[in-house]
């Protein structure tokens, strides 16, 4: 329970950005390591996204929360 409060705090120092140019992150579940989010409103067709999960949410989680792996993001339904 831990991990996953440390994930949701990094994904909260996120979100605010995403918010201010349409976008948001949903937390979806943290599974062997892996972090799976969903993206949401201008983020889904956004060319910049590899680069936001890469060098924003991904970099944030390897720097703060021990044994991440990477992020996944996960299709919308």
């Amino acid at each position: 329970m831990e991990k996953i409060n440390e994930i949701l705090e990094v994904i909260n120092k996120v979100r605010p950005y995403l918010l201010r140019d349409g976008g948001d992150v949903e937390f979806v579940k943290y599974e062997d390591g892996y972090v799976f989010v969903r993206m949401h409103g201008a983020c889904t067709d956004c060319m910049g996204l590899d680069d936001t999960i890469t060098f924003g949410l991904e970099a944030l989680l390897f720097e703060e929360v021990d044994g991440i792996k990477g992020v996944r993001i996960v299709d919308e339904l």
